[in-house]
């Protein structure tokens, strides 16, 4: 029987997994996250399941090497908290690259409603017998232009959503995807003619903070962005910079450059050391949900079955069609 040391575990998580692990794993679960001081935890187990906001850095490969781990499996797409060379020859990672894109492409669409619908303030308003629309004035979806980044299948089922909207549809990427419904443009064409930004890239180096204070300045006036992706493809404080002008109308963000020590934890009875993430909070046109998107049943289901099969393949000598190459 293999040992897995099952990192960042929430509830939701030990339901779906149990229901897939076969009677050759053994899951340690942990509700820690794995970072240098808590990969101790790993020793004596065969591999480790890590997640979005765990810190797989040279120390936590060279440890996990020492304790005669094999496998890093992430449960999720992205791969930007691995040290990706100093895992080559030491231990073999994989990963979930799909598991359901009508997720993160419907909480996109839900928090472009929320914003523009006022939904959130009609909410409050109403529990308090208020029943005034003054200031909950919206616009209709239809006709306005969206500007995609990133069209790989979480965008283009994003943007097949905005087309049964009536919307405009606009493409940026470098890799260009045959089942794109819109056109595709230069970055600076969408950045000029877009009403809605939604981010659907992975992280590199080469886009981190592809959203910044010179990138906004493109922007139409009132312009929303949104951004269930990489918190790093924003530089945060040019966002508040673009609320407080006016330049951008609303943000909803499911992600922030500086998650990690925070979301998918309750903070509810602790004052949080964050300013940057507290006035994102206070702003009446900003929402901020914390790295949900991905939460559905179809998709807690399709990545625990995926990663099952992940680590079960690695341990039969089997092909790792999903491992992370360098």
């Amino acid at each position: 029987m293999k040992t897995i040391a099952f990192f960042d575990t929430k509830s939701y998580d030990k339901e779906s997994f149990l229901k897939y692990a076969g009677e050759n794993l053994n899951i340690r679960f942990f509700e820690n996250k794995l970072n240098k001081d808590t990969v101790s935890m790993a020793a004596c187990c065969d591999a480790v399941c890590a997640f979005v906001n765990d810190s797989i850095d040279k120390t936590v490969i060279e440890t996990l090497e020492k304790y005669g781990v094999g496998l890093i499996a992430m449960r999720c797409a992205g791969y930007n908290n691995v040290d990706l060379k100093a895992a080559r020859g030491r231990i073999k990672v994989v990963r979930v690259p799909a598991y359901s894109p009508y997720s993160v492409a419907e909480h996109a669409i839900g928090m472009i409603l929320l914003l523009n619908r006022k939904l959130h303030k009609a909410y409050i308003r109403t529990r308090d017998h208020n029943f005034s629309l003054e200031g909950l004035t919206g616009f209709d979806l239809k006709e306005k232009t969206v500007g995609i980044i990133g069209t790989g299948k979480i965008g283009c089922t994003f943007a097949d959503i905005c087309k049964g909207f009536g919307m405009n549809i606009l493409g940026y990427d470098p890799y260009k995807n045959e089942s794109f419904i819109g056109q595709y443009v230069s970055l600076d064409e969408l950045l000029e003619k877009s009403d809605i930004i939604s981010l659907h890239c992975p992280l590199t180096k080469e886009n981190k903070h592809l959203i910044n204070d010179q990138t906004v300045e493109k922007m139409k006036n009132g312009v929303f962005i949104i951004n269930t992706s990489r918190g790093q493809l924003i530089d945060t404080q040019s966002i508040i910079n673009g609320l407080k002008s006016g330049k951008v109308g609303a943000a909803g963000l499911d992600v922030y450059e500086e998650e990690t020590a925070l979301f998918f934890e309750d903070y509810s009875e602790e004052v949080i050391n964050d300013d940057v993430l507290s006035t994102l909070i206070s702003m009446p046109n900003v929402l901020v949900t914390s790295h949900q998107a991905f939460l559905t049943k179809e998709a807690l289901s399709a990545i625990a079955k995926t990663t099952v099969e992940n680590i079960e393949d690695f341990f039969e000598g089997k092909e790792l069609k999903n491992e992370i190459l360098i």
